[in-house]
């Protein structure tokens, strides 16, 4: 049984160890360590993967030399005491089939704060400035090369000695040992610079090093970059000739192809491609690389789907199709692939919101579809309820869709009620900005999850004190949501003002010059300037933040700005709406108090937030029965917090 996945459910061979399918999760960062070594819920994670079918899971990077440390949490692959860890998670992986690696790396100059405030010291292979931490590297002396190359020898005979079928070494990302293969960033004229073959040799040394401290049954991988696409960043035709160079040292077993750098913000949004890159966007790199090559090559970059998992590999592009958020936000998705269920599988929409987005603020990962993710622990398995009974839920958003699915699911006779022909709430709103139709997959999925579960679903209903007397539920869960934030603005009835919502329903026709007044600092004045800059608009977009997008995750805000800048729209920060008349927005600047004043302005479209919804929770103040208020009609947040707020909830009743 493959699912009609004739590819990707065969299995390959490497090195003698068979992976069952071509399915596998890239090494990433979980914010699941403990003084630097993995804890029982990053052994859960990855335990939950492999469980749904995944045929490889790689550890997330470990830094194989104490120099390697970089700020962000990350297990000391230079101590012993991570071999328990290490054998855990290999042992829970192992019983399902799965096999299991682990990643060795080293930032170089790719260096944050340490834990304790303090800038860390930085090296590299030459004294070259990174753009976007704005750290300058120390030389590395040739004795600190040797050194870290006996690190990487001795961190891979711990996870020999784990138990682990593999080691990954990332030469990724303009990481360190990316920046010894990049000519503009290895400037050293010893044996380690200066020619194409000395830059290589920092990077062969360390392969036969982890060969050698691997031994012969491990498998040995290295990731790398199939371009890296910033100042200064590797090139394509660049590491064409690098990769098969590097293939034919240290006994190389396959290489793994993504895409990025780390080291300029350009870059570094292919590290978590959001949703504006096409799915599979790196396979025609991974391709270059492999028809080049005699080992097996892997990719990584947007493959959310099986069927795109399937084109990649039925084109030759690649033999290994990572698909890491995929299985964040649906850890069983290989099982459900494999046995036919597509209808079944929660896509990945690359919101980047709670996965990556998580981790970049030191976090656990999670993914807003599918909070369950990064807390198996305390939710990894469904209980059903002892007690069923009948529950009515108002809003047929995120949150009310989540518990809704989770409650029927546990047992619970569930009816939703939705005022509109439609569910998803905001969802819908945010789903009609440029490139940003996937994100509706939101509402879809967890639709599709309530009915599977049983969930009597009624739309245009709305619902009354009346109603919910007529039905006489145990329970009224409210979700009902938010409205947008109208407050009064001095000189408002001379202006033309209109709100996102209006915008975004097609309820306001906007003039040629609009001026946005962002207080959100999120997706909703990010993609009201790109929609109107496409409309034709001239757009200015006046930020109450330090920038445009600040609480969206940093690779989402950061393609997003290059956008809006491309299409010519003026970005405006620190700016703290204060009124309008005919022509003019006037804002006060709120680092000076110094006002500002934008002429020429057709239109104010206002994005400042949203209220609670309480207008049922007001009148349902004297029922007697159980009520209960979650997502944004509780308090108005995010598309995260609604759905987490539904599976708190439904877990508890």
């Amino acid at each position: 049984m493959n699912g009609g996945f004739d590819i990707l459910f065969s299995p390959l061979e490497i090195r003698g160890k068979i992976l069952k399918n071509r399915i596998f999760s890239t090494g990433h960062m979980t914010v699941m360590i403990r003084d630097g070594q993995p804890t029982d819920q990053m052994v859960a994670y990855h335990e939950a993967r492999a469980k749904g079918g995944a045929a490889l899971i790689i550890i997330e990077a470990a830094r194989a030399h104490p120099s390697g440390e970089s700020g962000r949490p990350a297990i000391r692959a230079y101590e012993d005491a991570c071999i328990p860890g290490y054998a855990r998670i290999a042992k829970a992986v192992q019983a399902h089939g799965c096999r299991i690696f682990a990643q060795l790396s080293h930032p170089g100059r790719e260096m944050g704060i340490n834990a304790d405030g303090t800038h860390s010291i930085a090296v590299a292979p030459s004294p070259v400035p990174n753009e976007r931490f704005h750290v300058m590297p120390r030389e590395m002396p040739v004795a600190l090369i040797h050194e870290i190359i006996d690190g990487y020898r001795a961190a891979a005979a711990r996870l020999r000695k784990a138990g682990l079928d593999g080691v990954e070494v990332v030469a990724s990302h303009g990481y360190l040992l990316s920046q010894f293969l990049n000519p503009r960033l290895n400037q050293r004229t010893d044996q380690y610079g200066g020619s194409p073959e000395n830059r290589l040799r920092f990077v062969t040394e360390l392969l036969d090093a982890v060969r050698e401290g691997a031994g012969p049954d491990l498998i040995v991988g290295l990731r790398i970059s199939g371009e890296e696409p910033d100042h200064a960043g590797l090139e394509q035709s660049e590491v064409l000739d690098i990769a098969p160079a590097l293939a034919l040292h240290g006994e190389l077993d396959y290489m793994s192809v993504t895409a990025g750098t780390s080291s300029g913000l350009a870059g570094s949004t292919h590290i978590v491609p959001p949703m504006a890159y096409d799915p599979a966007y790196t396979a025609p790199l991974a391709a270059t690389i492999k028809a080049n090559l005699d080992i097996p090559v892997f990719v990584a970059g947007r493959i959310n789907q099986p069927q795109i998992a399937e084109q990649v590999l039925a084109s030759g592009q690649a033999d290994m199709c990572a698909m890491t958020r995929a299985m964040i936000a649906d850890p069983q998705m290989a099982m459900k692939a494999e046995t036919g269920r597509i209808d079944d599988i929660r896509a990945c929409i690359a919101c980047n919101q709670a996965c990556i987005g998580h981790m970049l603020n030191g976090i656990s990962i999670s993914c807003i579809q599918h909070p369950e993710t990064g807390r198996e622990l305390e939710y990894g398995t469904l209980q059903a309820t002892d007690t069923p009974r009948k529950i009515l839920i108002v809003g047929g958003g995120p949150a009310g869709l989540k518990a809704a699915s989770i409650a029927a699911a546990r047992g619970h006779d569930v009816t939703l009620y939705e005022a509109k022909p439609v569910l998803g709430g905001q969802v819908n709103l945010a789903q009609s900005l440029p490139g940003r139709a996937e994100f509706g997959g939101l509402a879809t999925n967890l639709a599709y999850e309530a009915e599977q579960a049983g969930v009597s679903i009624h739309l245009n209903t709305p619902v009354t004190p009346d109603l919910i007397a007529e039905q006489a539920p145990d329970v009224v869960i409210l979700a009902t949501g938010a409205e947008p934030y109208d407050p009064k603005i001095e000189g408002a009835d001379e202006a033309h003002v209109v709100t996102a919502w209006a915008v975004l329903q097609g309820e306001a026709n906007v003039g040629s010059r609009a001026v946005i007044a962002d207080w959100r600092c999120d997706w909703i004045g990010l993609g009201l300037a790109e929609k109107l800059a496409r409309d034709g608009c001239q757009v200015r977009l006046a930020v109450n933040g330090m920038v445009a997008g600040q609480s969206v995750p940093q690779y989402v805000r950061d393609q997003w700005l290059g956008t809006l800048h491309k299409l010519g729209v003026e970005v405006m920060p620190h700016l703290r709406l204060f009124g309008a008349d005919a022509d003019t927005a006037y804002f006060q600047h709120t680092l000076s108090g110094e006002p500002v004043m934008l002429e020429d302005t057709d239109t104010l479209v206002t994005a400042l937030g949203h209220v609670p919804d309480t207008t049922l929770a007001d009148a349902l103040a004297d029922w007697p029965g159980e009520v209960h208020v979650i997502g944004d009609s509780l308090a108005a947040r995010t598309a995260e917090e609604a759905v987490f707020d539904g599976l708190k909830l439904a877990w508890e009743l």
